[in-house]
């Protein structure tokens, strides 16, 4: 949140700042759920009985985690970067390759979206479940849209942002 107050968002990037940052740490909370999960199993495996279904759950919640990692990160600028290239480069030119960037997280985030939600509607369709806890899996796709969406959002905004560095407003 420093980093938000910084550049003084407000309104709908300082929105999607926030939103980003309660869903990233929603995203951690899962994590630290499936942690929890595969030490239970592996305690249970070694002194009672194993976790039914301990691997469906961490497929699932992995996923659902890395996904919510997304917005956050590119809201943030915390993107993997070859900073070597630009170590030397103007503010502008920084700017411009943000932009850029931001551009393609956007038609990814948009294409993905896409397809996902497709996806999610075959798994819908067909039933399909996991095998042992018989987890509808299209459940673990509503989560990865909406950090697909705002994804979009946050791409959106770092491109808006970048903008106006690279105009020099």
């Amino acid at each position: 949140m420093a980093l938000d107050l910084k550049l003084g968002r407000s309104g709908f990037p300082g929105a999607v700042a926030a939103a980003a940052t309660l869903w990233a740490l929603a995203g951690g909370v899962v994590l630290l759920a499936v942690v929890l999960i595969n030490f239970v199993s592996v305690v249970g495996g070694v002194a009672w009985k194993p976790f039914p279904g301990d691997f469906e759950l961490t497929e699932i919640g992995v996923a659902v985690a890395a996904f919510s990692f997304l917005p956050y990160t590119q809201i943030t600028g915390a993107n993997v970067t070859a900073d070597i290239f630009t170590s030397g480069a103007s503010p502008r030119t920084i700017a411009a390759l943000t932009c850029l960037a931001a551009l393609i997280a956007t038609f990814f985030a948009g294409l993905l979206t896409w397809r996902m939600y497709f996806g999610m509607l075959d798994q819908k369709a067909y039933n399909y479940t996991s095998a042992i806890l018989q987890i509808p899996l299209w459940w673990g796709f509503v989560p990865i849209l909406i950090s697909l969406v705002l994804l979009a959002f946050a791409a959106i905004v770092t491109f808006l942002e970048n903008t106006r560095i690279f105009a020099g407003t």
